[in-house]
């Protein structure tokens, strides 16, 4: 519940499960295998009538997620899912949308595009990483990995993150873009930037996936309303008792800075 996608997905799903005359009971599991195990026991014991669970960001899969299907006991991955695994699951266009955003910094000009992202151990993350290297395989433009900064964990904090991030930024001074994982990601790297432009007057183009809330910064949008709908309605057709799993991706949105400022400005 850290970050503001996540408050939105939470807010869309409880609408819609109340709406169709449900009620949702909320564990958080802050990333942790053993609780996400926990609440699924828990919620079993209660003989709830289905789940809607975002899987924790992990190398390796949960037993008690494996399980559920196995078992074939409705439930719905919102966010992520398990690569190889047949199951119910509603994501974003992570790999689409990360390549309309490359290929929009590529067509500026922009040759050398760092990435800063957390250490990919999930499906987004590594969509969104191949989004990053199909722009370049498109325009058959090299890409330079060596201008990625992959994060762990314990790394990804306000106290740590803009000096590591800046650190790097230093080391590769032909970095004329960012493109950044998330909207925490692209809060510490625009700290890290503006310190950069205060010291050296250097420019550094700034493009992230969600909004960052940074005046200046485009961003890719996902449609949380839709993904909450569909994983709703997919969850309802298990309970009422259809069992034909499948993956469902809901398109993003581009917003460029300009456009957004523009909108802005209309609506004051």
């Amino acid at each position: 519940m850290k970050t503001k996608i996540d408050q939105e997905f939470v807010n869309y799903i409880e609408k819609y499960v109340s709406k169709n005359g449900h009620n949702l009971i909320i564990k958080i599991t802050r990333e942790s295998q053993f609780e996400e195990a926990n609440a699924i026991e828990m919620f079993r014991k209660m003989k709830v009538s289905g789940m809607i669970i975002f899987p924790t960001e992990k190398e390796t899969y949960n037993d008690a997620v494996l399980r559920l299907s196995l078992d074939k006991f409705p439930f719905v991955l919102i966010d992520r899912y398990m690569e190889n695994i047949l199951t119910y699951s509603v994501t974003s266009e992570n790999e689409l949308g990360t390549c309309e955003a490359i290929t929009h910094l590529l067509n500026k000009g922009h040759k050398n595009i760092g990435l800063v992202s957390p250490i990919m151990t999930n499906t987004v993350t590594d969509e969104r990483s191949k989004g990053f290297e199909n722009a370049f395989l498109k325009r058959k433009t090299t890409i330079n990995k060596n201008l990625w900064l992959t994060l762990g964990f314990n790394e990804i904090s306000p106290n740590k993150t803009p000096k590591l991030i800046k650190e790097f930024l230093l080391s590769k001074p032909e970095i004329t873009a960012v493109f950044t994982m998330n909207a925490e990601l692209a809060l510490y790297t625009h700290l890290a930037i503006s310190s950069l432009k205060k010291e050296t007057c250097r420019e550094i183009e700034l493009l992230t996936f969600d909004p960052p809330g940074i005046p200046g910064v485009s961003f890719i949008k996902q449609d949380i309303a839709e993904c909450s709908k569909k994983t709703v309605d997919l969850l309802l057709e298990q309970i009422e008792g259809k069992y034909e799993p499948k993956r469902m991706y809901v398109p993003v949105t581009l917003k460029l800075s300009e456009e957004v400022e523009l909108a802005e400005t209309i609506l004051t």
